[in-house]
């Protein structure tokens, strides 16, 4: 009887040290664990602030991919093109387009807004106009920037024939420049006319003699450069010929004008 109660004994003296080394190492956790929570955090390091050489690298990147992704997309045209291919030529790592443009979507209507910019800016044109006299000073101002624009150094580059697809065949690329570029001419070439024409702007033939001004530059800008001097004998699209064609353009423009109003 006795054993058994020693040997009781000493098993319960086991149970209780176990349990009691175990409770303390618990205790010993959640206390640590405590610390843990409410001990002052040391600052995690940041990524350095890039280099102004690094931000000249990625400058250019971007500008190899747009003059790039130019030639290629008014080659193959959008749906055509790939970014793998871009990419490619323009050594830029695969995932360039993402980091800069945000996909190739967003690189497209960069290049629809970058050949705008190159042929016409709409704030280029307003300054023109502005800085003229009566409204035929405005239109002749007009053309001249229209007609030198169409007949520089961007009508033999990509620009030319990515405006000329977006005239032909309109992506939603078009949305980016519809209320910066293309409204904003339509509104200022509209004010001209009216005013020329003695009619409120929304008049039907306001309307119809934008079209007639709007028509010779719209096939300048479709047709291929090599093509229109035979179709049209004797027609020059250089830079020395632009003189001429502004001169044409507006004379054309005032007779129909003038005879509307004789009727």
């Amino acid at each position: 009887m006795a054993a058994n109660v020693n040997g009781n004994s000493a098993f319960f003296s086991v149970e209780l040290k176990f349990e009691f080394q175990f409770e303390k190492q618990g205790c010993a956790d959640r206390v640590g664990q405590l610390e843990w929570l409410f001990m002052p955090r040391r600052p995690q390091p940041r990524s350095p602030a890039p280099t102004g050489a690094e931000i000249d690298d990625q400058a250019r990147t971007r500008g190899r991919l747009l003059e790039t992704a130019g030639r290629i997309f008014a080659e193959k045209g959008f749906y055509q093109a790939t970014g793998k291919e871009i990419c490619r030529r323009a050594h830029a790592n695969a995932a360039a387009i993402n980091y800069h443009f945000g996909g190739i979507e967003g690189l497209y209507a960069a290049v629809v807004r970058e050949a705008h910019r190159r042929l016409l800016a709409f704030d280029e044109l307003s300054a023109a106009v502005a800085s003229s006299g009566d409204a035929e000073s405005r239109l002749r101002a007009f053309f001249t920037l229209m007609v030198r624009a169409l007949t520089g150094p961007a009508s033999s580059s990509w620009v030319l024939r990515i405006i000329a697809r977006e005239i032909v065949a309109t992506t939603p690329a078009v949305e980016s420049i519809r209320s910066r570029e293309v409204l904003p001419k339509a509104r200022l070439l509209r004010q001209i006319i009216s005013q020329l024409m003695g009619l409120p702007p929304r008049h039907p033939a306001v309307a119809r003699t934008m079209l007639s001004v709007f028509a010779p530059c719209f096939m300048l800008m479709v047709g291929d450069r090599r093509l229109l001097p035979r179709a049209f004998s004797g027609l020059g699209l250089r830079q020395a010929d632009a003189p001429g064609l502004i001169d044409h353009m507006l004379g054309f423009t005032l007779a129909g004008i003038a005879g509307q109003s004789a009727e």
